[in-house]
């Protein structure tokens, strides 16, 4: 398997496990399991590595996190770096 196709792989792997840890932590909210919650610093490590995009989908479609400012502006700034960097690997590194 080639770099590119294992670097695609992972970029779907991490968003749905971001859109999914943010989807338990909401139900988690919900229900009132503060002890259960996923903590912030997590999902964060998880936007920044790879996940941010399955991140904020999350927040838009499971309305969560969105009255915290920094999700509201770490997030979209997360992404823009995960392009940046996923961006710079695709272009300059693989196919240079």
């Amino acid at each position: 398997m080639m770099i590119e196709q294992i670097l695609d792989i992972w970029l779907v792997v991490i968003n749905v496990i971001a859109y999914s840890t943010m989807s338990l932590d909401k139900s988690r909210a919900v229900r009132g399991r503060s002890r259960q919650r996923i903590p912030e610093k997590r999902l964060f490590t998880l936007a920044a590595i790879g996940g941010a995009v399955g991140i904020w989908i999350a927040m838009l479609t499971r309305r969560h996190k969105t009255k915290h400012r920094s999700f509201v502006i770490g997030v979209p700034a997360l992404l823009v770096l995960n392009v940046l960097v996923y961006g710079y690997i695709f272009y300059f590194l693989l196919r240079g």
